[in-house]
């Protein structure tokens, strides 16, 4: 039985993905989901894991650095999407316009204990640089309302940006496109993507972290498993302009 500790984003293709390694190897899979940051912390207090699947690279990078990793790999890429109150977009809006609108509440995952809200982060910076005081306003504006240790729970079964902005917690999420094809299925929320040149990089990484799991680090790496990753929303780097909406490139906020 390997045990893996693996970032909760992964939670909806991870089922599929042990249950097509378990038919190939014959080996059993025990996984525990919750966001990367607080993961990390887990493994280097000392609980058992033998493997790491973070929705960042720089998580088991450190575990390497710190010795309780043996080998370090991207196996998947994702990207940020805003998602919206459907009666908060108007005709001319865009993902900008719509986050530097100061009235609408924005939230997003928790910097440093869930990299989704290290990405939103980054996404700030780039937006500052195009357009000066917009980015360090979302910054202030943000409220980190998903990932922390100290955050409410999401519902089990939920998705946090559909479950924040049903929920009158929010009218707008900045979250993962891997989610998009459930975003888009209710009337009461819009899903705009965001222009590339403002995507930060998400690559998702997992650290061996005993030698045992060495077959499904392998596992994760070849065609089958990232045929499933495909089919769940994550895509390899080049195939992301499928969905994304490169009109958005030179959005200016009003």
């Amino acid at each position: 039985m390997l045990r893996v500790l693996a970032a909760g984003s992964l939670r909806k293709v991870w089922p599929a993905l042990m249950a097509a390694f378990q038919q190939q190897s014959g080996i059993r899979v025990t996984t525990q989901f919750a966001p990367a940051g607080l993961l990390r912390q887990r493994i280097i207090s000392g609980e058992p894991c033998d493997l790491f699947a973070s929705a960042n690279l720089a998580h088991p990078t450190a575990l390497q650095q710190q010795g309780h990793a043996l080998q370090v790999a991207v196996f998947a890429h994702n990207q940020l999407c805003l998602t919206a109150k459907a009666d908060v977009v108007q005709a001319d809006d865009n993902w900008l316009t719509l986050l530097a609108r100061p009235q609408l509440r924005l939230a997003t995952s928790t910097p440093e204990s869930d990299p989704s809200g290290d990405y939103a982060w980054q996404l700030f910076d780039r937006i500052e640089q195009q357009h000066p005081g917009v980015g360090n306003s979302l910054k202030k504006r943000a409220l980190c309302l998903v990932g922390g240790a100290e955050s409410p729970p999401i519902p089990a079964g939920e998705l946090a940006a559909s479950w924040l902005i049903n929920h009158h917690r929010a009218e707008l999420f900045l979250g993962y496109a891997s989610y998009w094809a459930e975003l888009q299925t209710g009337p009461t929320l819009r899903t705009l993507a965001i222009a590339p040149a403002y995507q930060p990089a998400i690559a998702y990484a997992f650290a061996v972290c005993q030698p045992q799991a060495q077959p499904l680090a392998e596992f994760l790496l070849a065609a089958e498993a990232q045929r499933l990753l495909a089919a769940a929303g994550f895509r390899q780097e080049e195939s992301w302009s499928e969905i994304i909406d490169t009109g958005g490139e030179n959005a200016t906020p009003t």
